[in-house]
């Protein structure tokens, strides 16, 4: 036993009353996987119409194209994939992508809350007291 050890056991945690169906497991799996790459595709588009409709100011180093290597250095090997490769506008597309995500995430989560309010269990349970109710005396400010 190290100086800074527990003398007595830890009991190990009560087993929740209820499991997460795997349906939702799959669907919250689905939207972190799936949802950035739609975004991307999105926001591409977005960028894409703004530069031609001009909805938006946006900075010079956000729209010029960025140069990806096309042969990976790695120690004293390279491994050539392809060319060098030229993304128009990749870092507006980034920001567009990352608030397409939270909004998209944030929808998600306003309409779960919405459904949840209807549909989940009540507030109070049958061991609960009742919520104390306060007087209604108005006092004045003197």
């Amino acid at each position: 036993m190290g100086k800074y050890g527990r003398l007595t056991k830890q009991a190990p945690p009560p087993k929740r009353p209820w499991v997460i169906h795997p349906i939702w497991q799959g669907f919250g799996c689905i939207l972190l996987v799936v949802g950035p790459f739609t975004a991307f595709a999105a926001a591409h588009l977005l960028v894409e119409m703004d530069m031609k409709r001009g909805w938006f100011r946006v900075p010079p180093e956000m729209t010029g194209p960025v140069t990806l290597p096309g042969t990976i250095h790695f120690l004293e090997w390279s491994y050539r994939i392809a060319d060098d490769l030229a993304i128009s506008h990749f870092y507006a597309d980034l920001v567009v992508t990352v608030l397409l995500v939270l909004l998209v995430f944030a929808l998600v989560m306003i309409i779960y809350s919405i459904i949840y309010g209807f549909l989940g269990p009540r507030r109070y349970g049958p061991l609960d007291s009742p919520p104390i109710r306060r007087s209604q005396i108005r006092r004045r400010n003197k």
